[in-house]
């Protein structure tokens, strides 16, 4: 339910239509139901009338899902941006999230403690750490082939952009059978999408198919809504 939320640009569906999408994956109502009710307490979706609404940790997510669609890199000019955590992160709650904020910023750790990417693009530092920019003296195709395995991104990609075109193709076929598989589909492509480390061109092997997962996903995005509308606007009247 909150994957199919936060395709959604609008993060919201009615409680009935979220309840009958589970049974496409063989959740049963009362199940459904439950979770929803969990989701709710948790402060992850909220009640706007008959609607639910994704708020809290997970309407961040959605922000940073549609901003990873549309990135916006700088020419890369060499540099590295260093992020050093700083003694005040040492209890665990406050490490843990400086990690998690740091690994959001598609950084990655070299030695402990030590973060790095090439500067291409914006970054919001993390308050527990101390930011400057370097030239490391590893050879940087190398550095980031190491710290961040693109090689291994970019064959994923490719394999994702391939299910996607065969999914989206799908979705004109047959309508329900094809809903759920082209749904894991398309959730599988946007986590992909996040993670892609955005590195400059200079760094990647090449071609990189970044943009071409990204197109793919907004096609198959397009088809999916619109099959997704149909669907459950067919719902049988309760």
């Amino acid at each position: 339910m909150a994957s199919l939320l936060l395709g959604r640009r609008s993060a919201r569906a009615g409680g009935r239509d979220l309840v009958r999408w589970c049974g496409l994956f063989g959740i049963a109502p009362g199940t459904a139901r439950v979770a929803l009710h969990r989701m709710t307490a948790a402060g992850e979706l909220r009640r706007d009338d008959s609607d639910y609404v994704l708020v809290g940790g997970l309407a961040r997510r959605q922000q940073e899902q549609e901003a990873s669609l549309t990135p916006r890199r700088r020419v890369w000019r060499g540099s590295w941006r260093v992020a050093i955590v700083v003694a005040d992160a040492r209890p665990a709650p406050v490490r843990t999230e400086t990690r998690v904020a740091l690994r959001r910023a598609r950084l990655a750790e070299w030695r402990e403690g030590v973060w790095l990417r090439p500067d291409n693009v914006d970054i919001d530092e993390s308050p527990h750490c101390e930011w400057l920019d370097a030239r490391p003296d590893a050879d940087p195709v190398a550095l980031a082939a190491h710290l961040f395995t693109p090689a291994r991104w970019s064959g994923e990609a490719t394999r994702l952009v391939d299910a996607l075109d065969a999914a989206t193709a799908r979705l004109g076929d047959d309508v329900e059978p094809a809903l759920a598989p082209a749904f894991l589909a398309g959730a599988a492509a946007v986590r992909h999408v996040r993670a892609d480390p955005l590195l400059p061109d200079e760094l990647v092997p090449q071609p990189w198919p970044g943009d071409a997962l990204r197109a793919a996903y907004v096609e198959y995005q397009r088809a999916f809504a619109t099959v997704a509308r149909e669907w459950f606007r067919a719902a049988p009247a309760s």
